[in-house]
């Protein structure tokens, strides 16, 4: 998200760049790369925040605006300490975006470009810091799928990760059909380029090109076309040996071309610690070189918020006639005047007159309040809320409209009067008087209806409420069934089957050699050992999650998953998939209460 630009980090905005992105005044654009521009904007508490904003061209494919709205709800689930939270975005309006928190530092591309190959020390560093940080993006069921220099940024306390998982939101749709390329070819793995099966351990060659990159200060594979660089990741071997011979065994087991071969994350951070002569890692403040360390300093001064009065003319202007109260789509100044009829120009997004209720005035940074409400207290016009709560837009008053002139009344000559027509009169009457004596009859079938616990169409709703309960429904049995890595389960589907989307009910991932079942909108819980499976069982669980690894569930191990349309699922682990198989999938015993969990 965050990007250097030739010619220093904050560039002056230009003519086709927004002076406001949904309430963010735009103070400066930081780059533009494959999927959208990116530019510097502030939170109302002064927080500098880094506003991407996507490409027109795919914003306007649906089925890459589906998948960018799963992604960024993932996303906004990873909260590492080597990661760039997302704060805010907009996935459902005509130009999406999203919000990270700025980072104050070059991307290893720009850095490497400017001071060269990095030290091995600094290398180790780096190296476990994105170890960490995949670990957290892999926990939250996300592959990151263009890990690249370009989207690693070094700060001052360690290298942080930014754009997991946007890049799966390109893929397939008609643009990458019709030839826009998306992701860097230098670092993709074997089994991305040959179009297999993506997994976390596509990730870690990635991880190991980017050490190489950092260490060569160029791509392992080399440079050139396309075509002939991912003919040398799926074909040969990389040269490593102008590598460090510190840094050589870590590269080489991230480089592995089989997925299954290659390096887990654990055996990464102990091979950084093993290399560093260390047993725990400690990322002392000089971690990077002097003259990078000096330029970070630099990026720490990033420009002021813009005020409300510095927004430019023609997006405060209002059209020619009488002055209308500013609303949340039109930016009022302190002196607005009507525009000539032939020149006014239209009106531009705008900040909201006063805090909506519950928004504490001068509030910080919106991470530091993620108990603040959010779309419950957000008015109509201040877009979707973010994930921690608070509206996006500047608050600043709003001038005081200008008289509405009344409309003049021609002075002069009587028109004579019309001569009523007496049938119109007499038939709106009868039509009248009709009308009350059918809405009497209706308040009386209804009294009627009352006292006998009926309604006026013969239905009795009170008597499910005075009878019996209602009966259990039948369960849905489906016995050894194979889900794979990286696909999901409806409960509501007549027939189970794997889906490839995330608004399902369960999910099955694995990256390297650790597995995870979880839920995004569902209702998770483990069953203790021992306890016997059952609709009641599952009634009374109340210890809730949205992610429980396999490691902590035997075989015969029991989950319940409580839906959001009302079901009820029983999940039975048997076992998973042996490791010399072509597939990766657990097998389980899965039995649905369709509606189960509903009261009516």
């Amino acid at each position: 998200m965050n990007g250097d630009v030739a010619g220093g980090v904050f560039q002056p905005l230009e003519g086709d760049d927004p002076p406001m992105v949904a309430g963010y005044r735009i103070a400066a654009r930081l780059g533009s790369g494959g999927m959208g521009k990116v530019y510097l904007s502030h939170t109302p508490g002064g927080r500098p925040v880094a506003i991407k904003v996507i490409r027109p061209e795919f914003a306007e494919d649906p089925e890459f605006r589906r998948r960018f709205r799963q992604e960024v709800q993932s996303a906004q689930r990873v909260q590492g300490l080597y990661t760039a939270p997302v704060m805010d975005s907009d996935t459902d309006g005509p130009n999406p975006w999203l919000a990270t928190a700025y980072v104050p530092g070059p991307t290893l591309s720009a850095a490497v470009a400017e001071h060269g190959p990095l030290p091995a020390r600094t290398i180790l560093m780096l190296v476990a810091g994105i170890a960490e940080a995949l670990q957290v993006i892999h926990g939250a069921g996300i592959v990151h799928r263009d890990l690249k220099p370009s989207n690693v940024l070094l700060a001052a306390d360690g290298p942080r990760v930014i754009d997991f998982g946007i890049a799966r939101a390109a893929d397939a749709t008609s643009l990458t059909a019709s030839g826009v390329a998306v992701g860097t070819p230098a670092f993709m793995a074997p089994e991305q380029a040959a179009g297999r099966e993506i997994s976390g351990a596509t990730d870690i060659f990635a991880l190991g090109q980017v050490a190489a990159y950092a260490a060569l200060g160029a791509p392992a594979y080399g440079e050139g076309p396309s075509h002939g660089v991912l003919y040398r990741i799926v074909h040969e071997e990389p040269d490593l040996s102008k590598i460090p011979d510190e840094l050589r065994p870590l590269i080489t087991r991230c480089l592995v071309k089989d997925p299954a071969g290659r390096a887990s994350l654990t055996e990464i951070l102990d091979l950084c610690r093993t290399a560093s002569d260390q047993t725990q890692l400690r990322r002392p403040e000089d971690w990077l070189p002097g003259g990078l360390a000096d330029g970070i300093s630099h990026r720490q001064e990033v420009p002021a918020p813009v005020p409300t009065t510095a927004v430019p003319t023609a997006t405060a202007a209002v059209p020619a006639g009488p002055t209308a109260p500013p609303t949340a789509h039109t930016a009022p100044t302190a002196h607005a005047t009507p525009a000539a009829p032939a020149a006014a120009p239209a009106a531009a997004p705008a900040a909201p007159a006063t805090p909506p209720p519950g928004y504490p005035s001068g509030a910080g940074h919106p991470a530091a309040h993620p108990s603040q409400p959010g779309t419950a207290s957000r008015p109509q016009g201040y877009g979707p809320a973010s994930a921690f709560g608070p509206p996006r837009a500047a608050y600043t008053p709003h001038p005081t409209p200008a008289p509405i002139p009344m409309p003049l009344i021609q002075v002069g000559t009587p028109h004579p009067p019309k001569r009523r027509n007496r049938t119109a009169i007499i038939l709106v009457s009868v039509f009248g008087g009709l009308l009350l004596f059918l809405a009497s009859c209706g308040a009386f079938i209804n009294s009627l209806g009352k006292s006998t616990g009926y309604s006026a169409d013969g239905a009795n709703p009170t008597s499910s409420a005075k009878g019996q309960p209602r009966p259990d429904p039948e369960p849905v049995v489906t016995k050894d069934f194979k889900l794979t890595s990286n696909y999901h389960l409806k409960f509501a589907d007549d027939t189970l089957e794997p889906h490839d989307s995330k608004e399902d009910d369960l999910y099955y991932y694995c990256a390297s050699e650790e597995c995870t079942f979880g839920t995004y909108g569902a209702k998770l819980a483990r069953l203790d050992s021992g306890t016997e499976g059952s609709l009641q069982a599952c009634r009374q669980e109340t210890r809730y999650t949205t992610r429980i690894p396999v490691e902590a569930l035997s075989k015969g191990g029991a989950m319940c998953v409580k839906t959001e349309q009302g079901s009820i699922a029983l999940v039975v682990y048997k076992g998973s998939s042996a490791k010399n198989d072509p597939s990766t999938y657990a097998t389980l015993d899965v039995t649905v209460w369709r509606g189960a969990a509903r009261k009516d």
